[in-house]
């Protein structure tokens, strides 16, 4: 059995200023990939950030297959999700959202005046991104104390 060469293929580094915008798309979201397969090397993840400004509201997604862990840096976060968007729930800086395999999601940055920061790791090396038609949402009462 040959020793792992921990030096060369240990720990990377990646600085924010080397992350990449080379990833897909969703209306209303600026994404950077820091680490896929393509870029590091990555075997089992992907990760990067993502940054929605006041007041927007991202279009409607999934991620095929993958799991995604969204941990909110700063700002808030609320969370549409469903066939319909028909759920929602709110997130602050430190709370951590787990995201299923397929499941039809929107973020809305809830605040008109401060950024929201995101960091995302998905289940997969690659970014997959499945844009939806936007979805005509009746408003719910219970929003309302969002």
């Amino acid at each position: 059995m040959t020793a792992t060469d921990w030096k060369t293929q240990g720990i990377r580094v990646i600085a924010p200023h080397t992350r990449s915008g080379d990833t897909p798309d969703t209306r209303g979201m600026n994404r950077q990939v820091a680490i896929s397969g393509a870029r590091t090397g990555s075997q089992a993840l992907w990760a990067g950030t993502n940054h929605i400004r006041p007041g927007t509201i991202t279009g409607p997604h999934h991620h095929g297959p993958l799991e995604s862990v969204i941990y909110v840096v700063s700002g808030t976060a609320l969370m549409r999700w469903g066939d319909r968007l028909e759920f929602i729930t709110r997130a602050g800086p430190g709370s951590f959202l787990l995201v299923p395999p397929f499941m039809p999601h929107q973020e809305l940055n809830a605040s008109d005046t401060e950024d929201l920061h995101c960091a995302l790791v998905r289940s997969g090396p690659e970014e997959i991104v499945v844009n939806l038609p936007d979805i005509e949402i009746e408003p719910d009462p219970e929003w309302i104390k969002f």
